[in-house]
């Protein structure tokens, strides 16, 4: 069986090199390669011994995903969607800044959480990706995106795991593709531009703090457990309280000096004052001092199965001005991608529901399925 070679980290390409009686220095080159140039033809790799290629070409490839659509925002946000086998897709987006280029990748084919805001939780869960197929995601994103932007530089300055998928029921998996993110011979991000998001699964919380510590973010959407329990099924197995108290453990080996909590403002729901002065007591309650986390406000992007509606701007900005007046940093997301249904919370609404209701990925596999290199010619040429 052919090794796909975007399935290993450093170390794990090393050992795959050392069974083919290369030398460690083999596996760093033949890294750089295809994460930093983007190689993924053997007979490229020029400073590779011939005999090496020559091996490689028998036993192992750089195996990408094949892109069904391309969809480009008038904001500049891209989404692509990638075939994953099996009659499964996964999404990935790109969104580009004044000061940085964020990607958003997934991590699962759906997701088992069921989070009742999420389309993604609503079309039901398929499988774990393997870590070349995390990894790939970026591996596509940021070689198109440089021939796409005429730029010979890294494009890709923030990788954020809050596609479809809870990250942290994927876990060895996505260890050794962080990994990838952050080796200095592949991508070189900074642990604290490297962002992991959990819906709150405690255990696997504390062992990335010990494995890979990278920034956190925490899908915390209610300040107490019977309207969590509601909104984030996961709550049951690990309420509010367990999970405050991973995330001061975690404190104390993440990059950054604060967890990020993202809170999705649903009308009626979650978005009242008084669940706003409850989240102060929250953070306070579990303080050690100083400032310990930040909001992220997050408009709900409405989909027909959830029943829910977002919240009104002024009733998001009065959110904020209590959180932020009892001290607590607080932004409020911005919406990117939406009219490619981009944004937070709407991937994968269009691609498979799991519950049998909708059948399109088998019409948009039959249609718009096209290999990686005719989209960007297809792209360059406009």
């Amino acid at each position: 069986m052919m090794a796909n070679l975007l399935d290993f980290d450093l170390d794990g390409l090393a050992v795959f090199c050392e069974r083919l009686g290369e030398k460690r220095y083999r596996a760093v080159q033949l890294f750089r390669w295809i994460h930093q140039k983007g190689a993924s033809s053997f007979d490229d790799m020029s400073d590779l011994a011939k005999s090496l290629r020559e091996k490689l070409k028998v036993c192992a490839h750089v195996k990408a995903l094949d892109v069904i659509s391309q969809h480009i925002s008038s904001d500049g946000t891209i989404k692509w969607l990638f075939d994953v086998g099996g009659g499964d897709a996964v999404e990935a987006v790109f969104i580009p800044e004044d000061d940085r280029g964020t990607l958003c990748i997934s991590s699962q084919a759906g997701c088992a959480v069921g989070c009742r805001f999420c389309s993604t939780g609503h079309q039901g869960f398929s499988r774990n990706l393997r870590t070349g197929e995390i990894v790939a995601q970026l591996w596509f994103a940021e070689h198109f995106l440089r021939k796409h932007l005429h730029r010979d530089d890294r494009v890709i300055s923030n990788v954020v795991m809050m596609g479809m998928g809870e990250p942290l029921q994927n876990y060895s998996e996505l260890v050794p593709a962080l990994r990838v993110m952050l080796d200095d011979h592949g991508y070189g991000l900074s642990r604290r531009r490297v962002t992991v998001s959990t819906s709150g699964v405690v255990p696997m919380m504390d062992r990335l703090a010990q494995d890979c510590p990278v920034a956190l973010a925490v899908s915390l959407h209610a300040p107490n457990d019977t309207l969590r329990d509601n909104l984030v099924p996961l709550n049951r197995k690990y309420p509010i309280a367990e999970l405050m108290d991973a995330c001061n453990r975690y404190l104390a080996h993440a990059p950054r000096d604060f967890i990020t909590f993202e809170y999705c403002m649903l009308d009626g729901v979650n978005d009242q004052a008084e669940h706003a002065r409850e989240l102060v007591s929250l953070v306070r309650q579990h303080s050690s001092g100083g400032v310990w986390c930040k909001f992220n406000l997050i408009p709900f992007n409405p989909f027909p199965e959830s029943g829910l509606i977002r919240s009104s701007p002024e009733q998001v900005q009065a959110f904020a001005r209590i959180l932020s007046e009892a001290g607590i940093v607080t932004t409020i997301r911005k919406t990117r991608g939406d009219d490619i249904d981009a944004a937070c919370g709407q991937l994968a609404g269009d691609v498979k529901d799991r519950t049998g209701v909708s059948d399109r990925i088998v019409r948009q596999r039959t249609f718009m399925l096209k290999p990686v290199a005719t989209i960007n010619k297809e792209v360059k040429e406009t």
